[in-house]
């Protein structure tokens, strides 16, 4: 194919800076030369460095990167668990310490009469009033200018209410009013005439909550050990006792909202800075070999988008030919973009890390999150070298290729998913745990479509009337063999069907675009030495000289 009849017309370019030259005016050597530097840019790393002696630093950068990025995670992982594992081991004792006769195996812990309530309600208070003399840990009471934070319990209740069930008869204010008591640790109360001292009152007929707040104080210690300066922290416990559904059994649960600060004044005997100072070194490492990728990557990005630029115009000149948008991305490396992204989480993430660590702030969650998506792109954008060895890089290429069929075949899919979730949400939710709110059923159907929870799903609703036991056979009859046996089926052949292409492909060769097709004229192989030169003026001038004359 010649250099004048690769490009088929697709009409004439209004806007073009000057007219479509002719075959007369190609220039044989300039096309040519063009064509050679886009073979160049799309070349692996290894034949970059035989065509120019060009070393593969980014790629060199890369999987440094992988090291020292997965050490850092590793790390500060570690740092995470002990944080995690001290707020956890904290909300189990808090349970153990404020909820009477409490068992971990108690999934639904509730109260049945008016003494146990008044009993559990007592019960907190005294163990909150003795704290810091019965726990075995570090906790103490939270004090604000020397005043120690109170207990509070806090009615919600009707405005008013008038129940005579006997009469089928109600007379009831649906408004809700709160009304709250504060106890002080250090009050004197007696043991015996708590009840009467505090002048607590409960009406239950117009009692839909009662909330206990109280805080309580403690510190990381275990982090000593690790060389890591403790953090201290703000447990804000909330007890409720929930009688929302007025059906005789009150529901108590337990939960704390954790803030972590900094210690006002620490002092650890024999320690030193040389730990601290050699991972703030480490850290800094990173974000100098992120940064130095980013420029890199985002440099490489700009050359793809800036060559791109000048294959537009040269085919729009040269052969008045419109480049597809499926041309231009091919110079976008859309690996680079995931390696930009994944620079830029960790050194964001390593910045927050430095300040975590020098007790400045305190967002392990946030850290955690950059520091992680960032590992994960990290080794996902190493397999781009895989891209040029076709039989390791078989896994992308499928999925590249399938993308687009199964997205269409996902929308269907989604579809009928949400219609199964919806009606099981609606039927089966008040007698059935796994459909009580519309997460937990898409989380039990994404299991029954994997084989699980299928033998639970039926055993649990068997009590239940026989309508509501007859719906939920033909429920879980058509959705299993739906999802399972068909539904996944046509997604795996999917799958199967465009590796089997591909595998093709790569024994008879895949289709080429016009770029492609283009580039592939060029003959010349990276050891030829045509590839030695400096770069000049870009090649998009040297095209266009034909043109400075024309009128």
């Amino acid at each position: 194919m010649s250099d004048g009849e690769h490009f088929l017309s697709s009409g004439s370019n209004n806007n073009l800076p000057c007219h479509r030259t002719t075959k007369s005016h190609v220039d044989p050597q300039t096309v040519e030369d063009f064509r050679r530097k886009l073979k160049y840019f799309f070349m692996s790393p290894c034949q970059k460095y035989r065509a120019r002696g060009r070393k593969p630093w980014k790629m060199m950068l890369q999987i440094l990167k992988i090291a020292i990025i997965t050490f850092q995670l590793v790390s500060f992982g570690l740092s995470n668990e002990m944080m995690v594992t001290f707020k956890e081991g904290n909300i189990i004792t808090f349970k153990h310490f404020f909820l009477k006769n409490y068992q971990d195996r108690n999934k639904d812990y509730a109260l049945y009469t008016r003494h146990d309530v008044h009993d559990h309600i007592l019960y907190i208070i005294n163990k909150y009033l003795h704290l810091e003399d019965l726990t075995i840990d570090n906790h103490a009471f939270e004090r604000i200018n020397d005043v120690v934070t109170p207990l509070s319990i806090c009615q919600e209740l009707y405005r008013h209410a008038n129940v005579l069930p006997a009469n089928e008869t109600f007379d009831i204010d649906p408004h809700v009013e709160t009304e709250c008591l504060s106890i002080y640790p250090f009050s004197h109360y007696k043991k015996d005439g708590l009840e009467k001292d505090m002048n607590l009152t409960l009406d239950f007929q117009r009692l839909l909550a009662v909330n206990i707040h109280l805080k309580v104080k403690a510190i990381n210690l275990q982090t000593v050990h690790h060389k890591e300066l403790p953090d201290c922290y703000d447990f804000a416990v909330n007890i409720k006792f929930d009688n929302h559904a007025h059906s005789g059994r009150i529901k108590i649960s337990l939960s704390s909202d954790v803030q972590i600060k900094v210690c006002k004044d620490w002092n650890v005997s024999g320690s030193t800075d040389l730990h601290y100072q050699l991972i703030v070194l480490f850290d800094c490492v990173v974000i100098c070999c992120c940064l130095l990728s980013l420029i890199l990557c985002t440099r490489s990005v700009y050359k793809g988008m800036h060559l791109q630029s000048e294959y537009t115009t040269f085919a729009s000149i040269y052969y008045n030919k419109r480049v597809s948008w499926s041309e231009r991305i091919e110079f976008i490396n859309g690996w680079y973009i995931l390696i930009i992204i994944s620079d830029t989480l960790t050194i964001t993430g390593s910045v927050l890390k430095i300040c975590i660590q020098s007790k400045e702030l305190t967002n392990y969650d946030v850290c955690s999150i950059l520091l992680g998506t960032a590992t994960m792109f990290v080794w996902i954008g190493v397999m781009r070298y895989l891209s040029f060895f076709q039989k390791y890089y078989i896994l992308i290429l499928t999925l590249q290729a399938a993308l687009p069929n199964v997205i269409r075949f996902s929308f269907c899919v989604v579809m009928i998913f949400l219609s199964y979730c919806f009606c099981g949400w609606i039927v089966l939710g008040p007698h059935h745990e796994n459909f009580r709110s519309f997460n937990m059923v898409a989380n039990c159907l994404f299991s029954m479509m994997n084989g699980d929870e299928i033998y639970s799903t039926f055993t649990k609703i068997r009590d239940k009337n026989d309508l509501v036991w007859m719906f939920s056979r033909m429920y879980v009859y058509t959705f299993v063999p739906l999802f399972t046996f068909m539904i996944l089926s046509l997604f795996i052949a999917l799958i199967t069907d465009t590796y089997e292409t591909i595998k093709h492909y790569q024994k008879h060769g895949a289709p080429l675009s016009e770029l492609q097709a283009f580039i592939a004229e060029c003959k010349d192989s990276p050891n030829s030495g045509k590839y030695m030169v400096h770069e000049e003026t870009s090649a998009f001038w040297c095209l266009c000289a034909p043109c400075v004359n024309c009128t």
